[in-house]
C-alpha cells in the first residue's frame, strides 16, 4: 500500500494535536506534524539514509553514505558499510549515523543532508545518542566493552565507559541523569550516572541479546527487547532499577518505543519474525493491538506529535505508517534497502525545500521478495537485495526448532530434492528463529527460464557433514 497525501491530513488540522510529553525520550517536540519534519531510516544494504516529509509520506531521496557489494571489499574503499543505527541531537540539526561495517559514526547536518563530520571509533559500534543537554554522544560499541564517548563540538573521542562486552545500545532518561545500556552478548544491563560516568545499578536481563532499548516520556520506566527469546522486559526507571515485567512478544523482537493519545501512553513493539507491530498499556502492560505492517519490522519511532507511528520494514525496503489514535497501518513508503534504526527530527528543516545532496534511490530500489515454508504455508520471508550484478540474500528464518543446526540451500527441484548446494549455515535462536545472509547472483538462479540451470530454495537441517531432512521449500 502506497501513501497518499491524505494519510496525514489529520496532523496539520485545526483540531489540536495529540501531544507527546514535551520530554518525550529522545526529545521529539510536542508541535504538529509538518513539512519541515523529517522521517530519517538507516539502511545497511544500500548504505544510505533515507529522508522522507511525514506529511505527504513521500520519500525525498537518499544520503548516501557508501557503495554496494562488491565495490565496496576494496582496500582503498572509503565509504561506510552495514550502515544501522541512527540518533540526532537535542536541537535537531544534527544526526548521528552509525555504520558497524566501517565502525563509524558519522555527523550529518538535517538541514543541508550534508556530512559535517566521520568519527571512527571501536569494533562493530551499534547505536549512538545525544545526552539531553547535547554535551556529549555515548556510541556503544558492541564488538568490544565499552562506550564511546564523543565531543559533538569537536567529534573526538573524550572517554571509553566500561560495560560488560558487547553493550547494545544507550538511551538517556527524559532529566539527562541516567544512561541505561543494555548488553547484546552478555545478560546484564547497566545504569551509569552521566555527570560522573559511573555505574549505579546492574539489571539481570532474562537473556543475553538486547538490541534496543527506550525510556518512557514521563521517566517512570524503560524497555528493552530481547531478540534471541522474543520477550520484552520493563524496569523501573528508577534505582534499585527492579524489573516490572516480562512480556511475551514472538520471535525476532526488534524495537521499542513509545506515543501519547486520548487514551494513555502505550508502547510500540516491532516483532520481526510475525511481521506485525504489538501495541501495550505501560500502567498495566496490557496488549491493545496487533497491527500487521510487512516483512520484518525493525526500527521504530513516533511523529513528535505522537499521531503517528513510523515503521521500517527490513525485508520490505518500507516506512510503514501507524494511525495511533486507530491502531491501523495507513501508508507505506518505499525507502532504501534493510532499513534498521528509524528517527523522526521535528522542524529538522527550519528553512527551504530541504532538497539539498539528496539522491535518488537508483539500484537500492530493487528488490525480489521469496518466501519458504511447508504445505503453502509461508513462515520465512527472504528477500534479494540487488546490488548490481550480485545480491544480499537475508531470510528472516521462523518456525524451526530452537538451538538447531539448519543450512540454507539450494536445491535442483521445486520440491526440495535432488542436488543440493549449500549457501549458509546458521544456528536458530532459543525462539527458533534466526537472521540468515548470503550473497551472490541467486535471483539469476532463482528466477532462471532454463530448467537446467533454475534452483530453489529451501532450509533442511544438520550441517554440511551431517545433512538431515528439508523442513521448509520456496513456495509458489
Amino acid at each position: 500500500m502506497k501513501t497518499t497525501a491524505l494519510f496525514l491530513a489529520l496532523a496539520t488540522a485545526t483540531s489540536p494535536a495529540l501531544a507527546q510529553d514535551a520530554a518525550q525520550a529522545p526529545w521529539n517536540r510536542s508541535v504538529p506534524a509538518s513539512h519541515l519534519d523529517r522521517v530519517y531510516a538507516a539502511e545497511q544494504f544500500s548504505n544510505t539514509v533515507s529522508v522522507t516529509d511525514p506529511i505527504d509520506g513521500k520519500l525525498l531521496g537518499v544520503i548516501r553514505l557508501g557503495d554496494p557489494q562488491p565495490a565496496n571489499f576494496s582496500p582503498l574503499y572509503k565509504g561506510q558499510v552495514l550502515v544501522h543505527g541512527l540518533g540526532f541531537s537535542p536541537d535537531g540539526k544534527t544526526l548521528a549515523v552509525v555504520s558497524i561495517g566501517s565502525n563509524s559514526v558519522t555527523f550529518i547536518d538535517t538541514a543541508t543532508n550534508s556530512v559535517k563530520h566521520t568519527t571512527y571509533v571501536g569494533r562493530s559500534p551499534h547505536e549512538a545518542f545525544f545526552t539531553p543537554d547535547g554535551k556529549e554522544v555515548w556510541v556503544t560499541v558492541r564488538g568490544e566493552d565499552y562506550i564511546s564517548v564523543l565531543d559533538p563540538a569537536t567529534y573526538e573521542e573524550t572517554a571509553r565507559l566500561k560495560t560488560p562486552g558487547g553493550p547494545g545500545m544507550t538511551i538517556f532518561s527524559p532529566d539527562g541523569k541516567y544512561g541505561y545500556v543494555c548488553s547484546s552478548f552478555n545478560p546484564e544491563l547497566v545504569v551509569f550516572d552521566v555527570a560522573s560516568h559511573s555505574i549505579v545499578g546492574r539489571v539481570a536481563q532474562p537473556s543475553s541479546f538486547c538490541p534496543n532499548i527506550a525510556a518512557t516520556p514521563d521517566g517512570k520506566q524503560v524497555w528493552y527487547t530481547l531478540k534471541d527469546i522474543g520477550k520484552t522486559v520493563v524496569i523501573d526507571a528508577k534505582a534499585p532499577f527492579a524489573t516490572l515485567k516480562v512480556i511475551e512478544t514472538g520471535p525476532i523482537t526488534n524495537h521499542v518505543n513509545f506515543a501519547r493519545t486520548a487514551k494513555g501512553l502505550f508502547a510500540y513493539v516491532t516483532v520481526g519474525g510475525l511481521g506485525e507491530v504489538q501495541v501495550f498499556r505501560t500502567d498495566n502492560y496490557e496488549k491493545v493491538a496487533t497491527i500487521p505492517v510487512g516483512r520484518l519490522p525493525h526500527g521504530v519511532w513516533p511523529s513528535g506529535d505522537g499521531r503517528r507511528i513510523f515503521v521500517g520494514l527490513e525485508n520490505d525496503d518500507g516506512l510503514a505508517i501507524i494511525d495511533t489514535v486507530t491502531n491501523r497501518l495507513v501508508g507505506t513508503v518505499p525507502i532504501g534497502q534493510a532499513p534498521q534504526a528509524i528517527g523522526y527530527v521535528a522542524n529538522a528543516v527550519p528553512q527551504g525545500d530541504g532538497l539539498q545532496n539528496l539522491q535518488p534511490l537508483g539500484v537500492s530500489g530493487q528488490t525480489t521478495k521469496l518466501a519458504l515454508g511447508m504445505g503453502g504455508k509461508a513462515v520465512t520471508s527472504v528477500t534479494l537485495f540487488d546490488q548490481g550484478l550480485i545480491q544480499i540474500l537475508q531470510a528472516s528464518v521462523t518456525g524451526l526448532m530452537p538451538k538447531h543446526p539448519y543450512q540454507l540451500v539450494l536445491a535442483a527441484n521445486a520440491d526440495g530434492t535432488g542436488e543440493v548446494e549449500p549457501l549458509a549455515n546458521f544456528t536458530t535462536n532459543p525462539a527458533g528463529s534466526a537472521i540468515v545472509n548470503a550473497t551472490g547472483p541467486i535471483r539469476q538462479v532463482v528466477q532462471a527460464d532454463a530448467p537446467s540451470s533454475r534452483r530453489w530454495l529451501a532450509i533442511r537441517e544438520g550441517t554440511a557433514n551431517a545433512p538431515g531432512m528439508l523442513v521448509q521449500v520456496q513456495q509458489p
